[in-house]
């Protein structure tokens, strides 16, 4: 398991105070407001950043971070990702799970027939769906309902699921 996790992208800069637009890659963006210090990756080196101030504008987050007053010392970070530590990272539910933990698993059906990795993951309007890349080098789409993911093991990388009929 990762010890970070991305929450953003830092797209541009906004104005000439050193603040950035980030595209959120959170599923919920107004927890900008929560998160008190990020990690930016520059490449060379993670620099723990201080978030001074959050705005919204369309779909970008605006922050401005603490020691950050002027705009070329921000905009060599343009294209560089925002992360936060696992243990300040949002709560999760029950039967709910980071991205990034889920990538990378074996996805086992209920079977026992191995099906192969998770790849990716489609988050649509009624459920996520799990994009799994099979042995055979196709791709197969199991929605992330209970009727289909009966069992995630994030520590073991495993994850078994039963396949509805017409999936396969």
């Amino acid at each position: 398991m990762e010890n970070f996790l991305r929450v953003g992208v830092i797209a541009s800069t906004h104005g000439i105070r050193g603040e950035v637009k980030v595209f959120p890659t959170t599923d919920d963006a107004a927890r900008f407001r929560k998160i008190k210090k990020v990690v930016l990756d520059t490449g060379k080196e993670e620099l723990e950043l201080e978030i001074e101030g959050v705005k919204f504008f369309k779909k970008f987050a605006i922050l401005k971070f603490k020691g950050i007053d002027n705009i070329n010392d921000i905009e060599k970070y343009k294209g560089k990702e925002l992360y936060v530590r696992r243990e300040n990272a949002q709560k999760l539910g029950r039967d709910e799970y980071f991205v990034g933990d889920l990538i990378g698993m074996k996805v086992t059906q209920d079977t026992g027939r191995v099906l192969g990795n998770l790849k990716d993951v489609m988050e649509t309007g009624a459920n996520d769906v799990y994009v799994v890349e099979m042995e055979d080098g196709k791709e197969l789409l199991i929605p992330a309902i209970r009727q289909c993911v009966l069992n995630v093991d994030v520590e073991a990388g495993e994850m078994e699921v039963h396949l509805l009929e017409g999936l396969l």
